[in-house]
């Protein structure tokens, strides 16, 4: 009966140590899924994984390529944990239930809306009564033309819009500007620049040179509420990750659009690609984002993205996720 008794303790010890073995195994092997698009302005993402910023974090990652638009319903569903957002376009998921927290603002710039060179639309107010095709209804430049659109006094609210969405492949954008279906097309970069130098468009609308929204920040990174809720730990590695890759872009674009075909994150040539990149402002920020927040809600509010009955107040305070020290090493 002793021998047994020591038997069965051992037998016990072994079990307890198998099972914290895996338990801590389970913790560490965490794979952190990132989703991306795989347009220029991602560049923080595609810089943080090739250049090892996640992996001196101690967080394995794995990215995600995305169909254009498909980002929040792949977190929803829980297909990836994290990704980079511009702010205006996860403001109206979030006001509607997205499981999400937005964590740094990350640059300025990266949507432009194209017309033709002689089609007479000079200003926003020349869209009234026509088309323009869009890659989704919720990709940013879509939402940044709205907002360019309605400060300017164009109505764009769904039920009584003075201008027609129509969506698109991206690939196709350009050809249905070509052959006259659209009389305008919303692209991000380095599609835009792609498609003015091929077919001879011009930018109506861009987010990186004109008044005043290239002095606002436009994209953002997020995590899933889960990700939050179960590693908080590994939130606040993403987020010091990807503005180490962001505060790394200015001033490295040349290296960063190489980087970015050569790995084929990005189409286009990478000297073209670097010149619209610097356009761009990569000053990561948590303030910037929260301050960017409270410019953008009441907006969206006001041409019907967000609901009337949104308190915006309350839904700025509860997007963000409290991370310290992140601001003051990268305003």
């Amino acid at each position: 009966m002793k021998k047994l008794n020591v038997v069965l303790a051992v037998f016990l010890v072994s079990v307890l140590i198998l099972l914290t073995a895996c338990t801590k195994k389970t913790k560490d092997d965490f794979v952190l899924n990132i989703g991306y698009y795989g347009i220029l302005c991602e560049a923080p993402v595609h810089i943080a994984y090739e250049k090892g910023y996640f992996k001196d974090e101690g967080i394995e990652v794995e990215l995600i390529k995305l169909a254009s638009g498909t980002a929040f319903d792949s977190l929803t569903a829980g297909r990836i944990d994290a990704g980079f957002a511009l702010l205006a376009a996860i403001i109206p998921p979030l006001s509607n239930g997205l499981p999400a927290k937005i964590t740094s603002a990350l640059h300025t710039g990266c949507d432009v809306t194209l017309v033709k060179a002689d089609s007479g639309i000079k200003k926003a107010t020349d869209l009234r009564g026509k088309k323009v095709g869009i890659p989704s209804m919720t990709a940013s430049p879509a939402v940044y033309a709205k907002r360019v659109l309605a400060d300017n006094g164009v109505d764009i609210r769904a039920e009584s819009s003075q201008v027609e969405f129509v969506i698109y492949n991206v690939s196709d954008l350009p050809i249905v500007l070509a052959n006259g279906t659209v009389d305008a097309i919303a692209m991000n970069e380095p599609t835009a620049t792609i498609a003015a130098n091929q077919y001879g468009y011009v930018a109506l609308f861009d987010s990186a040179v004109d008044e005043p929204y290239k002095d606002q920040y436009c994209c953002a990174s997020y995590v899933s509420d889960r990700l939050v809720e179960k590693h908080k730990d590994i939130t606040e590695k993403f987020t010091r990750a990807i503005q180490k890759a962001s505060a790394y872009i200015q001033g490295h674009q040349e290296e960063i659009t190489r980087i970015q075909i050569e790995k084929n994150y990005v189409p286009g040539d990478p000297v073209i690609n670097a010149e619209v990149l610097k356009k761009f402002n990569y000053i990561p920020s948590v303030s910037g984002a929260y301050k960017q927040f409270t410019v953008l809600a009441p907006q969206l509010q006001s041409i019907g993205m967000v609901s009337k009955d949104v308190d915006v107040v309350a839904l700025q305070k509860n997007s963000f996720v409290e991370l310290k020290g992140l601001d003051a090493k990268y305003k």
